[in-house]
């Protein structure tokens, strides 16, 4: 029996894909072989050693401590485009609200409660909340992954010119991008010639303050800016100093710091993105068949601390290792393998960064002990 724990509400829809005579699912169960979380911080958690795997059902895994899984041989999952139609629609609304005030309008409207001709007055005072259309004019794109790409093939259908920047575009994304979509090697080019900057990009050392000071030196006056990623992203600071001087017309964001609270031109959103029953549904099912995968087969499908692979079973035993991607580790697995007088059918290894995972499909008995006690092995599974 599997015992699956969740550390925050899961959507029934995920949880009941497990199979009830084989899994047990709850907040409540005991030496979890897997554990399914949404936002509940994980860094001061201590692992079993029965833990082989963490879905998180979303894209952003900064509550789990992802180098320590992989040095305890825990593969950590997350669930990359389940939300990305959320996020999606939330970052086209976001594009309105930077351009027309409708926030503003919003609230100035509900003040006039209980004022003396309240419908004349709101009529009257619509001129102070003008706003241009987004309607032929340029949205740069930053990361065109599940979500950055679906954001510009729709503001194409919406009548703008969108410009794309992403290092890492896959020949998947970008086959699934609209034609019209210009990709560009540079991002200054996004910097330069954008009235509108929506960012999908991770936050990582690199993309820190990715809009700063000399970028936002080179857009255009009275560009609007869009962070619906990570708040790390862009710096508060600059960002604020850049719409008091004029240069930015707008920033809208659903990262709150204490520099962009209450500051005109600035729209602060709770975190919505992905806020939606459906995209908690698609999330739910996506991390229960990536747990089941794993557990059951041994596949790892979108897992960020160790690389994707899948081998099928046609021997006796599927052997699944863990370890650390260091020279002359597949034969040393190899040869405590074959030294045993087993034959390998099959065999996978697939490298992520400083790890990787083997699978050996063997027909014959296997030492796994031998091969656990290697220098940079983490976790040794026989399916």
């Amino acid at each position: 029996m599997y015992n699956i724990q969740t550390l925050n509400k899961i959507a029934a829809c995920g949880t009941d894909i497990f199979d009830k005579t084989a899994y047990t699912v709850g907040d409540s169960v005991e030496n979890p072989t897997a554990i399914m979380v949404r936002s509940a911080k994980m860094h001061e958690m201590e692992f079993g050693s029965d833990l082989l795997a963490i879905a998180r059902a979303g894209a952003g895994v900064n509550n789990i401590p992802v180098d320590r899984c992989a040095e305890e041989g825990i593969v950590v999952f997350n669930t990359p485009g389940a939300n990305s139609n959320a996020v999606k629609e939330l970052a086209l609304c976001a594009l309105l609200l930077a351009s027309r005030k409708i926030t503003e309008a919003a609230a100035w409207a509900a003040s006039l409660k209980g004022t003396p001709d309240a419908p004349k007055t709101v009529e009257g005072g619509k001129a102070k909340f003008a706003g241009p259309e987004i309607m032929g004019k340029t949205l740069g794109v930053i990361g065109l992954g599940a979500i950055g790409g679906k954001i510009a093939n729709a503001a194409i259908s919406l009548g703008m010119d969108v410009i794309g920047y992403d290092p890492f575009l896959s020949v998947n994304a970008a086959l699934n991008l609209k034609p019209q979509v210009k990709v560009v090697a540079d991002i200054n080019d996004i910097y330069k010639n954008s009235d509108y900057i929506t960012l999908h990009i991770p936050y990582t050392k690199e993309s820190k303050n990715s809009i700063d000071s000399d970028q936002i030196a080179m857009m255009k006056d009275g560009v609007r800016i869009i962070n619906l990623a990570r708040g790390e992203l862009v710096n508060s600071e600059t960002i604020v100093k850049a719409i008091a001087d004029g240069k930015v017309a707008k920033y809208v964001t659903d990262f709150a710091d204490d520099t962009v609270l209450g500051v005109e031109n600035v729209i602060v959103l709770p975190h919505l993105g992905a806020s939606t029953p459906e995209s908690e549904d698609n999330c739910a099912v996506m991390a229960a068949h990536e747990l089941i995968d794993y557990i059951e087969k041994g596949t790892i499908r979108n897992s960020v601390n160790f690389p994707n692979a899948e081998l099928a079973k046609t021997g006796d035993h599927l052997v699944c290792v863990l370890h650390k991607n260091v020279p002359a580790i597949i034969s040393q697995i190899t040869s405590i393998v074959s030294g045993k007088g087993a034959n390998i059918e099959n065999l996978v290894n697939k490298s992520k960064g400083d790890w990787s995972y083997s699978m050996l499909d063997v027909n014959g008995e296997v030492d796994t002990n031998a091969i656990a006690a290697l220098e940079g092995i983490v976790k040794v599974r026989v399916l």
